[in-house]
C-alpha cells in the first residue's frame, strides 16, 4: 500500500518544496489539483521527478462551480473543460486517475436530472479518457447524490467502461454509513482511496486521521479483502502549531493505519 497526501496539505510555498517535503516526510505519493497550463504542468512534473515522488491522481477542481448536472449546458461545458484540463494534468505527470464529483443534487436540480445530465456529459468525455488510459474516479461526497453503496455501483456499472470508477473517501462516508461495508460492495470497482478522519458523535471531521472513530481495521481489513493495493491519499489537515507539525503527524498517523496491511 502506498501513502499519500493531497498536496494543499504539505509544507512550503511552491510546488518544488512541497513535493521535497511529501518526500521528507515519507509520502511516496502526492495528489494535485488541475493545471491550467502546460508550463505549469511540466513544472510540477519536473519538481515531482526531482523529490522521487509519484503522482497518482488530479483531483478535479470545476465539479463544484460548475457541476455537470446544471441546468444551463454553457455551464456544464465549462465543467467538460475543467474536467479535460484534469485530464491533461494527468498525462503529462503521469497518473492514472481524475478525481470528478459527478454532480450537485439543489433546490432547483432534482436527483434524476443529476443523474441523467451527469450521464450524459459523462459519456462524451469518456472516449477521451479512455483515449489516455486515466480512469475518471467518482468520489463520494456531501452533495446529496449516491447517497448508498448500491446506487454508486449502479451508477459506475450503468457506463460499463474500464475508465469509469470509484474514488472512495473513507472519512466523507461516516456522517450517514460505514465505509467498510462500501468498501466491500464497491469491490473491483475502487481505483482510489482518501482518508481523513471523522467523529460521529459530533458529526464533524476531526484536524487528526486517528482523532475521531473510524474503525481503521475494519477498513484495512475491507480493502485488502476486495484486493485494493494502490495508494491511500490523506485529504486532512493535520494536528499542530505548523504546516510542517501538522503534516508530520499526517504522517505519522497514516503509518499506524498501515500498520494494519503488514
Amino acid at each position: 500500500m502506498r501513502k499519500g497526501i493531497y498536496l494543499n496539505f504539505l509544507p512550503g510555498e511552491s510546488p518544488e518544496e512541497k513535493f521535497s517535503s511529501a518526500a521528507e516526510l515519507g509520502f511516496s505519493c502526492v495528489e494535485i489539483p488541475a493545471l491550467e497550463t502546460d508550463a505549469e504542468r511540466q513544472r510540477y512534473r519536473k519538481a515531482a521527478s526531482a523529490a522521487g515522488v509519484s503522482v497518482p491522481s488530479v483531483m478535479n477542481s470545476r465539479h463544484w462551480a460548475s457541476p455537470l448536472s446544471d441546468a444551463d449546458p454553457a455551464v456544464r461545458r465549462l465543467s467538460r473543460e475543467g474536467i479535460l484540463q484534469s485530464l491533461a494534468t494527468a498525462v503529462e505527470l503521469g497518473a492514472d486517475t481524475v478525481l470528478l464529483v459527478p454532480a450537485v443534487v439543489k433546490a432547483d436540480v432534482t436527483y434524476e436530472q443529476a443523474w441523467e445530465r451527469s450521464v450524459s456529459e459523462i459519456e462524451i468525455l469518456l472516449p477521451s479518457f479512455a483515449s489516455e488510459k486515466v480512469c475518471l474516479a467518482i468520489e463520494n461526497v456531501w452533495n446529496k447524490f449516491l447517497l448508498s453503496p448500491l446506487e454508486m455501483t449502479s451508477y459506475i456499472d450503468y457506463f460499463d467502461n474500464p475508465f469509469l470508477a470509484a474514488y472512495f473517501d473513507v472519512g466523507n462516508i461516516c456522517f450517514f454509513g460505514y465505509p467498510q461495508h462500501w468498501i466491500l460492495r464497491l469491490g473491483k470497482r475502487l481505483k482510489k482511496v482518501h482518508i481523513k478522519g471523522f467523529d460521529t458523535r459530533t458529526r464533524a471531521f476531526t484536524s487528526s486521521l486517528l482523532g475521531g472513530d473510524i474503525d481503521w481495521k475494519a477498513v484495512c481489513q475491507a480493502l485488502q479483502q476486495v484486493g485494493y493495493h494502490d495508494v491511500l491519499t490523506a485529504e486532512i489537515g493535520g494536528e499542530g502549531e505548523s504546516p510542517l507539525a501538522k503534516a508530520q503527524n499526517i504522517s505519522s498517523d497514516m503509518d499506524r493505519i498501515l500498520e494494519y496491511f503488514r
